[in-house]
C-alpha cells in the first residue's frame, strides 16, 4: 500500500508539471506587467517577456517553484527587454527555484532588482539564478544597489554585466546571504562597490569576473551593518569564507577590502594599478562579541601597484592583520624599479618582488618567460583560472594559467580583451571582447557558426542562433 501511495504521488506530480504553462508578458499579450503573470505562476512555469521598455516596479511575493520544476522569467529568444526607471525594476520577496534571464535593467532611482526574504530570516528565499542580465546606468545618487540580495541562500549569478552603478552604492549588495556563486560577469564603473558581502553573509565563491574601475572598494569583503538587519541571532562577523578566485582587477580605489572578515581567501588574482590601495584590512563592526578582522588570505595573486602615493595595505584599528596569510605573490611597481614592496602584517612567503609578470598584450596572458609560471602555491581551489582552463599541478601566480587560450585567430584585429567561455562549446557560448569589430566564430573544423558586430559588449550565443 505504501508503495502504491508514492507512485500516486509520483503521477500527480508529473501531471502538475505537465502542466507547465508559457504566461507571455507585452503589448497585446496575456498580461501588460511581470507582476501579473507571477501572481498566478506555478512551478514549472515560465512567464516569457516580450520584446519593449517596461515600466517596471512590480512587487511579487512568494513566488515558489520545486527543485523538479522552477519557474522562469525570461526575454523571448533575440528580443530585447528593458526595465526602464521607477524606484526598481522589481521586488521578489520569499521567492524559491527562480531563474531570471536575459533582462536588461537601467534607470532606477532606487534597487535596480529587489530580492528579499520577506522579513523571515528563519525561512531565507532560496534557489535564485540570474543568467545573462545586465544592470546599467542607475538613476540614484545614494546608497541604492543595481541588485539587492537580503536573506537569500544558494543562488549563482552568471554571465551578467553591471555598468555605471550609483555613486553611493553596490552593484550588488548582499544581507545576510549564504551559498552563492558570482561567475564569469563583468563589472565597470561602480560607485561604492561593486560586490558587497555584509550582515553575516558566508559561503560565497566569486570567481572568473572582470572588475574594471570598481569604485571605492571593488569587492567589499564585510562592511557595517545594524544589528537588526543580520541573518543571525548572535553576530560575530561581517563576512566569512568568502572565496575569491581567478579575477582580473582594473583600477578602482581598492579592489580588496577585508572589512570585520574572518576566514575569506583571495587567491589566484590579477590586480592592476589600484589608485590608492591595493588591500584594506578595516573593522566597522565593533559591537561586543564581534570578531576582529582576521585569519584572511591573500595567495598567488599578481599585483601591478604604481605610485599612488599610498602604501599597498592599508590597515585600521581593531583589526587583527597579524593573523593574516600572505604568501606567493608577485608585487611590480612599474614606476619604481627600487621600491622595496608592499607593507604586509606580516612575513609572506615565497613573496616575487618588483619583477615584471611579463604579460602578452592587455589581456593579463602570461609570456613563456614569465616568472609568476609554476611559482603559485599549492591549493585545491581554484581548480580552473579566469579562461575555465584549469590550473596546472605547479600553478601559475595570477589568475591566467599559463598557455591558457589556443586556435583564437585575431590577425586581422587589434583585440583589446577576449574571453570565451565555455571553450569548447556546445549549446551556449559566452563572448567578451573588447574591441569594435567583425566577429567570425569558426568550429574545430573551418566551418562558420556565426558572425556579427562586437563593439565593447559580451554576447550570450545560443545553439539555435548558430549557423550550422
Amino acid at each position: 500500500m505504501k508503495n502504491l501511495y508514492c507512485i500516486l504521488a509520483l503521477l500527480l506530480l508529473s501531471t502538475q508539471f505537465s502542466q507547465a504553462r508559457i504566461r507571455e508578458v507585452g503589448a497585446g499579450r496575456e498580461f501588460s506587467r511581470l507582476q501579473a503573470a507571477a501572481s498566478g505562476a506555478q512551478p514549472g512555469d515560465t512567464i516569457l517577456i516580450r520584446e519593449g521598455v517596461y515600466s517596471g516596479g512590480d512587487f511579487v511575493s512568494n513566488l515558489q517553484g520545486m527543485a523538479e520544476a522552477w519557474i522562469t522569467i525570461r526575454a523571448a529568444d533575440g528580443e530585447s527587454v528593458i526595465f526602464r526607471g521607477n524606484s526598481q525594476a522589481f521586488h521578489l520577496s520569499d521567492p524559491a527555484y527562480v531563474r531570471i534571464k536575459g533582462l536588461v535593467f537601467e534607470g532606477q532611482t532606487g534597487n535596480g532588482v529587489n530580492i528579499d526574504d520577506a522579513a523571515t530570516f528563519e525561512t531565507p528565499a532560496h534557489h535564485i539564478i540570474f543568467e545573462n542580465c545586465e544592470w546599467r546606468s542607475m538613476n540614484a545618487t545614494g546608497n541604492n544597489d543595481e541588485l539587492k540580495m537580503s536573506g537569500v541562500d544558494t543562488f549563482t549569478v552568471r554571465n551578467c554585466r553591471f555598468l555605471n552603478g550609483s555613486p553611493g552604492g553596490s552593484m550588488i549588495d548582499m544581507v545576510g546571504c549564504h551559498e552563492g556563486t558570482f561567475e564569469d560577469n563583468y563589472f565597470e564603473n561602480g560607485g561604492s562597490n561593486c560586490i558587497q558581502a555584509k550582515g553575516g553573509t558566508k559561503n560565497i565563491t566569486i570567481q572568473r569576473n572582470f572588475f574594471k574601475n570598481g569604485g571605492a572598494r571593488a569587492l567589499n569583503i564585510g562592511g557595517s551593518t545594524g544589528l537588526q538587519f543580520f541573518r543571525d541571532d548572535n553576530p560575530t562577523y561581517e563576512a566569512a569564507q568568502i572565496r575569491v578566485y581567478a579575477n582580473v582587477f582594473e583600477g578602482s580605489m581598492t579592489p580588496i577590502a577585508f572589512v570585520g572578515a574572518v576566514n575569506c581567501e583571495v587567491v589566484n588574482n590579477t590586480i592592476i594599478r589600484p589608485e590608492r590601495w591595493a588591500i584594506r584590512i578595516l573593522q566597522e563592526t565593533t559591537e561586543s562579541g564581534f570578531l576582529s578582522c582576521g585569519n584572511n588570505t591573500f595567495r598567488n595573486n599578481i599585483v601591478v601597484f604604481g605610485n599612488t602615493g599610498q602604501p599597498a595595505i592599508n590597515i585600521g584599528p581593531n583589526t587583527a592583520p597579524e593573523t593574516f596569510t600572505f604568501s606567493n605573490n608577485l608585487w611590480f611597481n612599474p614606476d619604481n624599479t627600487s621600491w622595496s614592496g608592499p607593507n604586509t602584517p606580516v612575513s609572506e612567503l615565497s613573496r616575487i618582488l618588483n619583477q615584471d609578470p611579463q604579460f602578452a598584450g592587455t589581456n593579463y596572458l602570461l609570456k613563456e618567460t614569465s616568472p609568476a609560471i609554476g611559482k603559485g602555491f599549492t591549493m585545491s581551489e581554484p581548480k580552473t583560472d579566469f579562461f575555465k582552463k584549469p590550473f596546472s599541478a605547479n600553478r601559475s601566480i595570477g589568475a591566467i594559467e599559463a598557455e591558457t587560450i589556443s586556435g583564437i585567430a585575431n590577425n586581422d584585429i587589434q583585440v583589446e580583451f577576449l574571453k570565451i567561455s565555455p571553450n569548447p562549446a556546445h549549446d551556449e557560448l559566452s563572448l567578451f571582447v573588447r574591441t569594435n569589430s567583425d566577429v567570425i566564430i569558426l568550429d574545430i573544423s573551418g566551418r562558420k557558426m556565426w558572425s556579427g558586430k562586437v563593439e565593447n559588449i559580451q554576447l550570450q550565443i545560443a545553439k539555435h542562433t548558430l549557423c550550422m
